[in-house]
């Protein structure tokens, strides 16, 4: 009972800090603009949904790793990570340029 709350408040941390880089920063939605901030350095940390396809999350994993980019794997489908975005559609996944305000990149880094 204690781990499922420790991992619930988790996730809620996440959710908040991903809707202040939303608010304040700036991020790419989508596999193909995630890629793309990727090979051009612009993107400091990558977000992946649980259901994305494992072609896609190998894929992204690997340019992540030839380019020392953190990725974290988000604790729900391609539904709820488009809703902690505060979207109404599906996102697969994300890449963080500015985080802005947030220190979304220094905590969830340093969870993992």
């Amino acid at each position: 009972m204690v781990a499922t709350k420790k991992t619930k408040k988790a996730h809620e941390n996440i959710n908040n800090r991903l809707a202040l880089v939303m608010k304040s920063g700036k991020y790419t939605l989508g596999y193909k603009t995630t890629i793309k901030s990727i090979r051009t350095n612009k993107g400091k940390f990558i977000i992946i949904a649980n259901n994305c396809p494992p072609l896609r999350r190998s894929e992204i994993e690997y340019y992540a790793m030839l380019a020392k980019v953190g990725v974290h794997h988000f604790n729900g489908n391609n539904v709820d990570l488009g809703t902690a975005c505060g979207k109404y559609y599906r996102v697969s996944c994300l890449s963080i340029v500015d985080p802005g305000d947030s220190d979304i990149i220094k905590t969830v880094s340093g969870d993992q």
